[in-house]
């Protein structure tokens, strides 16, 4: 071999050894927990000024479709404003107190909840039309990132985590997320092993015994979006049982019970759940898939608020909700349903349409199923509030207090923002047809923002929201493009 071909070759083989020391970044412990800086629902953000809405936005996965799609909600709930019976108009955009996402859709929730209203300025240049999917494949077929996808602990997630941060999150940890003032973020994953979601929220890492505050968005984004098989999962230390962890004192006197009030069932069979993240000598790492896994219309997070909200005041415990009138929850759906002629064929699709599709089918019904689930309890609630109304009711001299009296006020709304519900039958197919991938031609996501916007202004629901509230709403023009 010639001296300088074999010169290149050392080289090239040094320059792999070297990229080969990469390690994944390691999730710091809690030391001690502290029940007093870790309360559940007291946080700054839980206690913004009373209101009668209580706001919930649910952004379903679907890569840049759903990222697109999500933003378009924002977009018109940052152009519609209500004017209640005060006469005052309130944008709805700053009515909202949660936002879910997984996925694509957990992508705009993190951008937004960092940068507030500095995202309508950056989103659609540094992500909405970048072609992702394209710069992640690059990078993954570098040579110089091999020795890196051969570390221990290290994947192709890791890799888009990095591109992540670069493009959009820049740095930015949970505790930069946490210092700003806008809604609860809500952003989940799914943990392999035992299938249970894990949502990054503090109250799932107290379990863990993690620190939250210092891992960064960016591996968030990577952990809730890394599709199985062709991206890598994203690997926590778990260090349950060494901090001192102790659940909710509130919660004490259900865990007894053989039969709990129902909400409080409902809280304490996730907190079972959630209690598997807390023994590290059995599972010392968590490995995190797509969050769509096990909630890809990101529902189940709002069901647990929400049932949450219900077990509180069982317990007789103050909740966000004690003074609310309405609950609003849009449910961003970005599931695509592509045509196919599948049935006009003897012959069956191919082995891996078959392996697709397979994966798909329960995940939709799964998450057809969380909506009559927010449905039902809607319906229980109404039912609670004509039963407190009731004469047979006001006269009781039962002594004993029922759930009837402690349940919620409020009136549940639930918003339907999905391409199913289009009018346009034309624009549905379209939108219909968009593939689940991190790139789309700008067109498309100029068409799905907004029909966002035509969405919720069409919703039979969200028009009898704003009846009951003796309320009409002012649409305003789009904003003028930042200068930035």
């Amino acid at each position: 071999m010639p001296a300088s071909r074999m010169f290149r070759s050392l080289a090239f083989a040094a320059l792999l050894l070297l990229a080969a020391c990469a390690t994944r970044p390691i999730n710091p412990p809690i030391l001690h927990y502290n029940t007093n800086t870790t309360a559940q629902y007291e946080t700054p953000k839980w206690n913004r000024e009373r209101r009668q809405d209580f706001v919930i936005l649910a952004f379903s996965g679907g890569g840049t479709r759903a990222a697109a799609f999500s933003y378009g909600v924002l977009e018109a709930l940052r152009r519609i404003e209500v004017v209640g019976r005060s006469g005052n108009p309130v944008r709805l955009l700053d009515e909202v107190n949660v936002i879910t996402g997984v996925s694509g859709g957990g992508f705009t929730a993190l951008a937004y909840g960092l940068y507030g209203e500095r995202l309508f300025d950056i989103y659609e240049r540094d992500f909405l039309k970048r072609n992702v999917q394209r710069e992640l494949v690059t990078r993954i077929a570098n040579p110089l990132n091999w020795g890196k996808l051969l570390s221990r602990g290290y994947g192709r997630s890791e890799l888009a985590a990095q591109l992540y941060d670069k493009i959009l999150f820049h740095g930015a940890t949970f505790a930069d997320l946490e210092r700003t003032p806008g809604p609860i973020i809500a952003v989940s994953a799914t943990e392999l092993s035992s299938g249970s979601r894990l949502v990054f929220t503090p109250q799932n890492f107290n379990v863990m015994c993690a620190d939250l505050r210092p891992i960064s968005l960016s591996r968030a984004a990577a952990a809730s979006s890394a599709v199985p098989v062709l991206l890598s999962p994203i690997t926590l230390n778990n260090y349950g049982g060494s901090c001192g962890y102790t659940e909710p004192v509130w919660l004490a006197p259900f865990t007894e019970l053989a039969d709990a009030p129902r909400p409080v069932g409902r809280v304490l069979k996730r907190l079972q759940e959630i209690r598997g993240l807390g023994n590290a000598k059995n599972d010392p790492y968590f490995h995190l898939v797509d969050g769509g896994v096990s909630d890809n219309l990101a529902l189940r997070g709002v069901l647990d608020f929400i049932e949450t909200f219900e077990a509180l005041q069982e317990a007789g415990q103050p909740t966000p909700i004690d003074n609310v009138q309405r609950i609003v929850i849009f449910v961003v759906n970005s599931m695509s349903a592509p045509s196919n002629t599948w049935n006009r064929s003897e012959n069956p699709p191919s082995s891996v349409t078959i392996l697709t599709k397979s994966i798909r089918i329960p995940i939709e019904r799964y998450s057809g199923e969380s909506i009559e689930l927010l449905k039902d309890i809607s319906a229980r609630w109404a039912s609670m509030r004509a039963v407190r109304a009731s004469a047979t009711f006001a006269s009781s001299e039962i002594p004993k207090v029922t759930y009837a009296e402690k349940s919620p006020d409020a009136e549940i709304y639930v918003i339907d923002v999905s391409f199913a519900a289009l009018k346009d039958h034309a624009e549905r197919d379209y939108l219909n047809e968009l593939a689940t991938a991190f790139a789309l031609p700008d067109e498309a996501v100029d068409r799905l923002r907004a029909a966002a916007l035509t969405l919720i202004l069409d919703s039979p629901e969200f028009q009898q929201m704003l009846e009951d509230a003796g309320a009409h709403l002012i649409v305003l023009p789009p904003p003028l493009p930042s200068a930035e």
